[in-house]
């Protein structure tokens, strides 16, 4: 897998004809994972609001006045139960979310029962917790932790546009302790935050450059919520919903330049259309967070997924990730 991109290349990727990039990004993505399946993970918010970050996109920092109240960590056993409803209901990964700056060592007990207990279960278990110091990354890698998601959000140059109080740099620092514990890395970003493509190009050549590419790559589109500093900046105007073409270039360009990569699907889904999802799964995004919630906000449901599937007749993903399974 190449890790020497360049943004021109990158460039040169985004601005191919769409059909051109489309049938490059499909025969990319059926080199390297099954033709018509889909990984369906389900996402629990077990810590939120009141988080210390400014990040200008997030209803859960305590500088939004988005009206969410802030919660304690949820009791273990209420997070096993959920992830038991989200196997039942057929997902694969079940990722832990936490509305903290970094996580505290007196947390640390609960979060690795959680994980211990998810796995048990039987599914792959993600976390994302905020930065992570080398010994919390080694102690949730000794619980058996799969992955770990901390996202670089957008392009090193745009970064300080969207958030203050930690820098880029903080977030490669957190992905390098994760990688040194042996943890497979979930990194991805948002779309639609009032970047522009060479920030989305950016972006890109972030994640394809890092020494290994993240097993899976969370593609988000920004749901403005009112009360954010970037939903309040981008109400009402155009700038408030990226363009579809242009977010299924972003999502065949990643798959493109990140050939084993699991490419997700996330937030902003439920405003799509049926169309722009099947783009963005012919452009290569083969995993999704299925359920009626994510952290905070609204997501498809089972049931419109279960319905979509049916139409374009994809299936849940039964074999092993690529690049997992290449690494053993």
């Amino acid at each position: 897998m190449r890790t020497d991109w360049t943004r021109g290349e990158i460039a040169a990727l985004f601005d191919l004809p769409f059909d051109d990039l489309l049938y490059r990004a499909q025969t990319v993505h059926r080199a390297y994972h099954a033709a018509g399946e889909v990984q369906l993970c389900t996402l629990l918010s077990i810590k939120t609001g009141g988080c210390p970050e400014d990040c200008g996109y997030c209803s859960q920092s305590a500088s939004a006045d988005s009206g969410l109240k802030a919660d304690k960590l949820m009791d273990v056993d209420a997070v096993l139960a959920s992830a038991a409803e989200a196997k039942a209901a057929g997902s694969q990964r079940f990722c832990m979310g936490a509305a903290w700056r970094n996580p505290k060592d007196r947390d640390m007990g609960a979060i690795v029962r959680m994980v211990e207990g998810v796995r048990e279960m039987g599914l792959e278990t993600c976390m994302t917790l905020g930065m992570l110091e080398p010994h919390q990354a080694r102690q949730l890698a000794a619980a058996g932790l799969d992955y770990y998601n901390h996202n670089i959000d957008t392009s090193p140059e745009n970064y300080g546009n969207v958030i203050t109080t930690r820098t880029f740099q903080d977030r490669l620092d957190t992905l390098e302790n994760v990688r040194e514990a042996g943890i497979a890395v979930c990194c991805g970003g948002i779309v639609g935050m009032g970047e522009t493509r060479g920030d989305r190009v950016g972006f890109v050549h972030a994640l394809a450059t890092l020494p290994r590419h993240p097993e899976s790559v969370p593609v988000n589109a920004l749901v403005p919520v009112r009360g954010t500093v970037l939903g309040d900046m981008l109400a009402d105007t155009p700038m408030a919903k990226i363009d579809d073409i242009e977010f299924v270039r972003t999502v065949a360009v990643a798959r493109i330049a990140m050939p084993l990569s699991m490419v997700r699907l996330s937030a902003g889904r439920e405003s799509m259309s049926e169309a722009t999802q099947a783009l963005c799964f012919m452009a290569g995004a083969n995993s999704i967070f299925t359920g009626d919630k994510l952290l905070t906000t609204g997501n498809a449901g089972g049931g419109a997924d279960a319905a979509l599937f049916a139409k374009l007749g994809l299936v849940p993903m039964a074999g092993a990730e690529p690049m997992p399974a290449a690494a053993e």
